[in-house]
């Protein structure tokens, strides 16, 4: 399919775009400690360059000094100017065009004890007696001059345009919203009052830029779970107060950190895709704004159809180019079968972001990512038969690079499908777009010309018929059974049987066990069960989950009446009830059908490393071969150890 639209040029003051695509303003955790550009950094932003893309922003750059948090980029001293450059180089020696997205954060910095927290008004701080006050006028003075310096230093750093955050629970929108603010003086009050700060701090962008440079404005539609916050027609005469003052484009997301809604701000699988284009397109037609559309537009057609009915200007296409840079190209050149698609899992990007393990984001699609130098495929010297035993997303992958790289990769599969537990995954409610890709991946697998046995259970007697140079297991896990009495019981099944369709449940349904997978074979049952009731021994279900899937999993299970029951311990399954122990009182839950869900464990594979051991073969297990975790987990592994055979 040929996307015009998408790919055509789109010229914006003295902005020219080859397409109308948009890399977003995504955090990574890739700066320095001191907030400075790294080459890290700009090997992420060019990777999505050559692989197309129209225009490229930073991740949100700090513009105020004493509000900088650490290992975020920042634009508030000139000391930061030179690595900027190098950057905005760089993205222009790769033929794209460089924007940098000038952040006031509020209550965001808090990640850095040390960074100065802006906000509208007093906050109390939960558990204690301090409240955090609202800003002076003398900092938020100080705040406004600090966009117009942060808009010289951008043109002195190279770059072709600025984007200036006015969304997100950051101080603008905090400022903007009538939830946070409840100042009394000009910045509060009316809508006119509360818009000043940013109405301010956009005439000092637009003062200290050229006039042909563009500046973008990014909003959100509305102020959802924030009782009596902004409406969409609060945002739009705020837009237009906003291109009075100098804004040429309006960049329309959704969501806060302060509520529910953050699930909007990286909107994971659940969310319905391109979710927010309605709103962009209203702002569009009642402001006159050139607009950009966002929330999880993923696929080239989707974005195409947008644009052709006129419902804005430009789309962000993000994470789709976290999952694979050459997303734009691939597009374009009508080879979209091999586009490794995001799932909108969240696991590297928004939990990897927040989380205090992970160095910087990553990518359960593609392990590459932030690693694009290092991780840069190259033809081997010594080309090898490696036997992959499993053909799940871990095997899939060890055996694409493995391709690429040279050797002659050869996956036997027990069952007889590839795609293992993720294809199995996409049977859960809202998450068809994982097995799609569990089944892609597979496909671009036999595409890349990987040799392929189905229904070929790997013994010891195959792997001395093939005789491998080196031997990969990705044979993944097994549910685990319960050890009480009444488990083998007819009207008990496991949650894998019953998204696989191997088995039925009705009536009155008990599931032991509230991770992910209980809760998704929960929701699958639901209007096929006359009740639903899951039973967890921790103190709350959904604790495996990040937490945006999370909000979405537990407002499902609340909307659909699923009952859950925790501090629980299932003691006895009988033919019409499960006996349980909680706070120390014996009850019995009436049920008809009952499903194990308490968890996976790696299937045995002594006998393939001991053969391995005893013939000299090189053996590698990858994923929940090893332990059960994480898809994300099982990908990394087997990209690692597919690149250094």
């Amino acid at each position: 399919m040929a996307y015009n639209k998408l790919f055509s040029e789109i010229k914006i003051k003295g902005l020219e775009l080859k397409n109308r695509i948009m890399f977003p303003a995504m955090g990574t955790k890739m700066a320095t400690e001191d907030k400075f550009v790294t080459q890290q950094i700009i090997d992420y932003q060019v990777a999505r360059v050559v692989g197309g893309c129209g225009l490229n922003f930073t991740e949100v750059c700090s513009v105020y000094a004493p509000a900088s948090p650490k290992k975020f980029l920042s634009i508030a001293e000139d000391k930061y100017i030179q690595g900027l450059k190098k950057l905005t180089d760089a993205i222009h020696e790769a033929g794209g065009k460089a924007g940098v997205q000038l952040w006031l954060g509020g209550l965001a910095v808090a990640s850095d004890p040390e960074a100065m927290i802006i906000i509208p008004s007093d906050i109390p701080v939960q558990g204690t007696d301090y409240i955090m006050p609202g800003a002076s006028l003398e900092t938020i003075k100080e705040a406004v001059k600090s966009f117009g310096e942060a808009a010289r230093r951008a043109v002195e750093a190279g770059f072709d345009t600025i984007e200036f955050h006015a969304g997100h629970n950051y101080v603008p929108h905090s400022f903007l919203s009538p939830f946070f603010n409840k100042r009394e003086d000009e910045y509060g009050g009316s809508l006119e009052n509360r818009a000043r700060f940013s109405i301010e701090a956009i005439k000092a962008i637009r003062e200290n830029i050229p006039e042909d440079m563009p500046l973008f404005m990014r909003v959100v539609a509305q102020d959802d779970y924030l009782e009596g916050g902004l409406t969409i027609e609060d945002i739009i005469e705020f837009c237009k107060m906003a291109k009075e003052a100098g804004v040429d484009v309006v960049d329309v997301s959704r969501g806060n950190f302060s509520s529910a809604a953050i699930k909007f701000e990286v909107p994971p699988v659940d969310l319905q895709r391109g979710f927010n284009v309605k709103n962009a397109a209203r702002i569009r037609k009642e402001t006159g704004l050139i607009t950009v559309a966002v929330g999880r537009i993923n696929d080239a057609a989707l974005a195409e159809e947008i644009l052709e009915n006129d419902q804005a200007d430009m789309v962000v296409i993000g994470r789709s180019q976290l999952a694979d840079p050459e997303f734009c190209n691939k597009s374009k050149d009508g080879k979209e079968d091999s586009i490794i698609k995001c799932v909108g899992c969240n696991q590297g990007c928004y939990d990897g972001f927040v989380s205090t393990e992970m160095p910087f984001i990553t990518c359960l699609r593609n392990p590459a990512l932030g690693r694009e130098a290092e991780y840069k495929i190259f033809k081997t010297d010594t080309p090898k038969k490696v036997l992959i035993a499993g053909g799940g997303i871990a095997g899939l992958e060890a055996a694409i690079i493995l391709k690429k790289r040279g050797h002659n990769p050869i996956i036997c599969e027990a069952s007889d499908s590839l795609g293992g537990q993720f294809a199995l995954a996409g049977a859960a409610p809202r998450k068809e777009e994982m097995k799609e890709a569990a089944l892609s991946r597979g496909q671009q697998a036999i595409n890349e010309g990987v040799e392929i046995k189905l229904n070929t259970l790997v013994t010891t007697e195959l792997i001395e018929e093939i005789n491998p140079d080196e031997v990969i297991i990705a044979i993944g896990s097994a549910p685990m059974s319960l050890n009480i009495p009444g488990a083998n019981l007819p009207n008990v099944t496991n949650s894998h049987d019953i998204l696989s369709g191997k088995a039925i449940a009705s009536g009155k349904v008990v599931v032991i066990g509230g991770g992910l997978v209980g809760l998704e074979v929960a929701e699958y049952l639901n209007g096929k069960a006359e009740s639903i009731t899951v039973v967890e021994m921790l103190d709350e279900v959904a604790k495996d989950l990040g937490q945006l899937r999370k909000i979405c999993v537990m407002e499902s299970l609340y909307t659909e009446g699923v009952n859950t029951v925790t501090n629980a311990k299932c003691i006895e399954i009988e033919n019409n009830s499960v006996v349980i122990e909680k706070d120390g009182n014996i009850e019995k839950l009436p049920c008809d059908s009952v499903i194990v869900a308490i968890g996976a464990r790696s299937r045995n594979f002594d006998n393939i490393s001991k053969y391995c051991e005893e013939n000299g073969i090189p053996c590698h297990a990858v994923g929940d071969a090893v332990r059960a975790r994480r898809a994300l987990n099982a990908v990394a592994e087997a990209s690692e150890v597919a690149r250094v055979i």
